[in-house]
């Protein structure tokens, strides 16, 4: 019996390409076709606290674009969670750095955003804080 459900934990285990704080699984694939914001943040980051209300609402209000959040500290699972919290975050945070998988550095200042368009072709790497403005402005140009 245990060598089945580590098969089955296992095979369920490659279905997916990453996954989020919270444990749910995401396969690049179904990102194809809409842009992709990744958003590198830290709790102790104030820009930050700014920016993630206009992530936030471009996540909610366009279907063609997903958010997704880094914590810069990598913190351990359950205090991320709590810190995704803290800083009222919806949309859904990288439980690792995805850097070496998007093929970017790690950011070394925050705020930093990167735009992929729906080819995930890099598009954009934005410091500072941004806006929903901003980002639309980006996506609009490509």
């Amino acid at each position: 019996m245990l060598a089945l459900v580590f098969y089955v934990s296992s095979c369920h285990k490659h279905d997916f390409d990453f996954y989020d704080v919270e444990g749910n699984g995401y396969r690049y694939s179904d990102l194809e076709g809409r842009y992709q914001i990744v958003n590198y943040w830290a709790i102790w980051c104030a820009p930050c606290k700014l920016e993630i209300p206009e992530l936030q609402a471009l996540h909610d209000d366009y279907d063609n674009v997903s958010v997704f959040g880094v914590n810069f500290d990598h913190p351990e699972p359950q205090i991320m969670s709590e810190q995704v919290k803290l800083m009222k975050i919806g949309f859904p945070t990288y439980r690792k750095d995805p850097s070496n998988v998007l093929g970017i550095k790690t950011p070394e200042v925050l705020p930093t955003t990167l735009v992929f368009g729906p080819d995930r072709e890099l598009l954009a790497t934005l410091v500072g804080p941004q806006t929903k403005k901003s980002l639309l402005a980006v996506i609009q140009e490509n």
